[in-house]
């Protein structure tokens, strides 16, 4: 019984496709996040941002808008390298732009773009 599980995990793990070939999902950010008018919504769609630091953004927003970009540090769980990773997507003025796509990368290395409106 041991040597046909054996067989069959062995058999699942050859015909299993290769990682190096198989297509690899990432995601793409285009846009921009106002950080004084987002919702914790939109906030939620910045790569690394949850629900809870969405609230936190909001609640220090509350108490003093963001002057600057950089301010975002000041909220608790923002260091330099998590906000040097969200600065592209970072405004504090104009509308919430930011859309989030899935981007397929084979190994042939031609990217297959689907999006999610």
């Amino acid at each position: 019984m041991r040597a046909a599980w054996t067989a069959l995990l062995v058999g699942l793990w050859v015909g299993w496709p290769d990682t190096a070939e198989a297509a690899r999902p990432r995601h793409q950010f285009t846009g921009v996040v106002n950080l004084n008018e987002a919702s914790a919504s939109q906030l939620d769609l910045l790569p690394g941002i949850g629900e809870k630091a969405a609230q936190r953004i909001i609640q220090h927003r509350e108490k003093r808008r963001f002057q600057r970009v950089e301010e975002l540090v000041r909220v608790k769980g923002f260091g330099k390298k998590k906000f040097l990773k969200l600065k592209p997507h970072l405004a504090l003025d104009g509308p919430t732009t930011l859309r989030v796509e899935q981007v397929l990368m084979p190994a042939d290395g031609k990217e297959v773009v689907a999006t999610n409106n």
